[in-house]
């Protein structure tokens, strides 16, 4: 299969140079060509550059791309997107004054979806969770990480692993699969939380691993859940299977827990909506990326994670949507790069490298994914007509995808599904 777009208005991420991270103020730089064509054969990059050099090229489908931008596609770098059922009785409780906390300390939150999904079927969890992960694509998102966390039992872990896999073997998408090993804390083991961290370094550890799906292990580190000693615990039971860190931190207290990933190489650290001085000088000089995630602020009304701070630090910084059913129901790539210009203030080019090159880099994918570069995967955005990318984040209700290209191959624009 070879594809040939001509006439974009704008082909955006450009890179001739293979770019996998962009740190403080590299991430101001959009490179762009105006009145460009992209050439790809099977599921890879293979030529780019100006209309006015192009030459004749036989490919099998062409694409006239006139008045329209071409960029990568979105690389989601954290979601929550195998879950069973919903929590819209949660999301009337919060309009009426109920806190996350308070939620969850009734028996709802993660607990709530973990009863649920330990009693749906494989089959079932399976066919609610592609759903989600088709419409994730038709809106231009084309690498995805996916969580665990809601299974709170070997057994259920374990099923949640395998549909993850079935995703993966059976979607264009590219998925990247964490063990969020440590979410919350079974009501039979309130009373005895070391025991479920036993539980979880001694039996799920490595029975996932075992299963050879996922390289990642994750904890939330947060008070009223898993403190720094007990996440520790967990990131070192996971390093013994070779399992990088990738930590939800700060996301309503400061805790420690960013000092505590560098430490252990932790690839991302993840919500950040509260953080300090110390913090950002534990980012400093380590590989370890941060994640935003704007959709969980907009919907819990929490604060935005200081991305201006972050990016003016010198540090390198990733948006994703955090798509679960308790604090963020969407997989809306194109409103999370709107929101983190307007309530994080990034400016347009910021936030397109967050969700795109600094996104695969938050997946561990940055080497073939991310950005417009020859020898790159095909995964690629046509957007509807406009006048300039600016405008994704700026028209934040509107849908600007036309069509998307995954792996080389071009998939229905998702309004003719």
């Amino acid at each position: 299969m070879s594809i040939l777009i001509t006439n974009i208005k704008q082909l955006i991420q450009v890179r001739d140079v293979n770019t996998t991270i962009l740190k403080g103020s590299e991430m101001k730089e959009l490179p762009i060509l105006e009145n460009a064509y992209i050439y790809m054969e099977h599921d890879t990059i293979i030529e780019y550059g100006l209309m006015e050099d192009h030459y004749s090229i036989d490919a099998e489908t062409v694409i006239d791309a006139t008045g329209k931008i071409v960029l990568p596609s979105w690389c989601d770098s954290h979601t929550h997107i195998v879950y069973a059922g919903d929590r819209t009785s949660e999301f009337v409780d919060r309009i009426n004054g109920l806190s996350y906390a308070d939620i969850a300390n009734k028996g709802g939150g993660i607990l709530n979806s973990a009863k649920k999904l330990q009693e749906t079927s494989e089959e079932e969890l399976y066919q609610q969770s592609v759903k989600r992960l088709n419409d994730l694509i038709a809106m231009g998102t084309g690498a995805v990480e996916i969580k665990t966390g809601y299974g709170l039992t070997v057994e259920a872990e374990l099923k949640m692993l395998r549909v993850i896999k079935r995703m993966k073997q059976e979607s264009l998408a590219i998925i990247i699969p964490t063990l969020l090993a440590a979410h919350a804390i079974p009501e039979e083991y309130h009373s005895n939380k070391q025991e479920y961290i036993k539980y979880i370094t001694d039996e799920l550890i490595p029975k996932a691993a075992e299963l050879n799906i996922t390289n990642y292990v994750d904890v939330f580190c947060e008070e009223g859940y898993f403190d720094i000693n007990d996440t520790e615990a967990i990131l070192e039971a996971g390093n013994k299977y070779n399992l990088r860190p990738k930590i939800h931190v700060n996301q309503f207290n400061i805790v420690g827990g960013i000092a505590l990933g560098v430490k252990h190489n932790a690839l991302s650290v993840d919500h950040l909506e509260e953080i300090n001085d110390d913090d950002i000088e534990a980012l400093k000089g380590s590989e370890t990326i941060s994640v935003a995630l704007p959709g969980c602020s907009y919907f819990l009304s929490i604060p935005y994670t200081q991305g201006r701070k972050i990016i003016d630090a010198g540090l390198p910084l990733a948006i994703a949507t955090d798509y679960n059913p308790g604090s963020s129901p969407s997989g809306n790539m194109n409103f999370v790069v709107s929101a983190a210009c307007v309530k994080m203030r990034l400016t347009p080019e910021e936030a397109i490298n967050a969700a795109t090159v600094n996104g695969a880099y938050a997946m561990g994918i940055s080497n073939m994914y991310g950005s417009i570069t020859r020898g790159k995967k095909a995964n690629l955005i046509i957007t509807k007509p406009m006048n300039h990318y600016s405008e994704i984040p700026y028209a934040f209700a509107h849908n600007p995808v036309e069509q998307v290209i995954i792996n080389g191959q071009v998939l229905v624009k998702h309004s003719e599904q």
